[in-house]
């Protein structure tokens, strides 16, 4: 009873002080941070129903001796949903431009749930017209009754242990976005503030999910180990390579948006490749390091060289499979981009060689070294903490105790 107190006393203590850690995180890298307060320019976003569809008018424009642009304006009412107008009716348009076919192809239609934007642009004494426009589709809903039926579903089949999936989960999210981004808008440090919320989300995780044993402090250990190595791989290859950080449309355009403040675009590709694999090399770690413990409470003489060498064999049935998982992802991530390298490409050479194809090799053979390089050293700790006789003893000694318990409370109950 005693010892079912106290892990229900860890619990508690390891979720205060996560929510603790996100919180006091979110408050350093915030703190002086200012987005999109530009003088002039305000907006205001708002989700809204479409009542009705008042008209439809089609145009059409030259530039340049090319095909003529085809345009549509579609005048529509909306009721708010959210904002400082809310419930109220607003007459809003949607405008499709054949020349930017990325931007809302798709006509509104009646009962169609979208967010409009309102433009209050000031220069001077002079204000433009203001008017409601649509800006996008509203599909978070959608999303959130997905994620609801996930949440069910681990909560039937994990129980207990599904609760702590979704709250470890809820705490890794927060981590990122609430602490992480922020801290690479603010300026800070990227290699120290990414290894920061890697530990913080490895820890967190593993003590949430399985607890205070030796089966989560070796695999911390383990992870951590692969984690490291992985990002001190990555330090080196960015060197060797000449990597600049500018792989996409997206990087560009970080660099204009903070002019003043530089971002290491670099250092984004050293989060991203150790961030991109953590969630993998958590799973290498705990699989061996769950299974050998098993090993050690079955096996009556355990050793060191029986534990390890059962957690490389171990290692070699998930490298195949895991291997494949992290470089699938990548490549399933990036599917359109390299399609369109190879569609306009004449030259495979040139394409291996684009520093956007490049990041993404990278990021697989690193991630892919980490998940390598965290079977051994987890197998190594396994073997260490597992066979030390202090802690076999105490071990032995809690067995004793929660079987003792066990057998006087089925006494009590008959």
């Amino acid at each position: 009873m005693k010892t079912k107190r106290n892990r229900q006393a860890y619990y508690l203590i390891t979720v205060g002080l996560a929510a603790v850690l996100l919180w006091v995180g979110h408050l350093v890298v915030t703190s002086g941070l200012s987005l999109f307060d530009e003088e002039g320019m305000q907006e205001e976003f708002a989700k809204a129903k479409v009542i009705s569809v008042e008209a439809r008018v089609e145009d059409e424009y030259a530039m340049g001796g090319s095909d003529p642009v085809q345009t549509i304006e579609i005048i529509f009412t909306a009721k708010l949903l959210s904002g400082n107008q809310k419930n109220e009716t607003v007459s809003a348009s949607q405008l499709i431009d054949s020349s930017q076919p990325l931007f809302g192809m798709a006509e509104i239609e009646v009962g169609d749930r979208i967010l409009l934007y309102y433009a209050d642009r000031s220069y001077g004494e002079e204000t433009e017209e203001r008017s409601w426009q649509f800006a996008e589709f509203v599909r978070t809903d959608r999303l959130l009754y997905l994620g609801i039926l996930l949440a069910v579903c681990l909560l039937i089949f994990g129980k207990k242990k599904g609760f702590n999936t979704i709250l470890s989960l809820g705490f890794t999210c927060m981590a990122v976005f609430a602490v992480f981004i922020p801290s690479i808008l603010a300026g800070r440090n990227i290699y120290f503030w990414s290894i920061l919320t890697c530990l913080y989300t490895i820890l967190m995780t593993y003590l949430i999910v399985n607890g205070y044993n030796r089966k989560t402090l070796a695999a911390s250990l383990g992870c951590i180990g692969g984690i490291l190595l992985a990002g001190l791989m990555t330090v080196i290859m960015d060197r060797i390579l000449g990597l600049t950080g500018i792989v996409d449309d997206e990087s560009i355009y970080l660099t204009y948006l903070f002019p003043d403040a530089t971002i290491d675009l670099r250092a984004i590709i050293f989060a991203a490749i150790i961030i991109g694999a953590m969630g993998a090399v958590m799973d290498v770690a705990m699989s061996i390091s769950s299974s050998l413990w098993e090993i050690r409470e079955q096996v009556q003489v355990v050793s060191f060289d029986l534990l390890y060498r059962s957690g490389i064999n171990i290692g070699k049935d998930i490298m195949g499979t895991m291997a494949n998982t992290l470089i699938l992802a990548y490549i399933g991530s990036s599917l359109s981009v390299v399609l369109l390298l190879t569609a306009y490409s004449t030259s495979i050479s040139y394409l291996l060689n684009r520093e956007m194809v490049v990041v993404e090799i990278l990021q697989a053979l690193v991630g892919s070294f980490g998940i390598l390089l965290a079977m051994p050293f987890t197998s190594f700790i396994c073997g260490v903490l597992y066979t030390r006789k202090k802690l076999l003893k105490a071990d032995q000694n809690q067995d004793e105790t929660e079987e003792k318990n066990a057998v006087s409370q089925h006494s009590y109950s008959g």
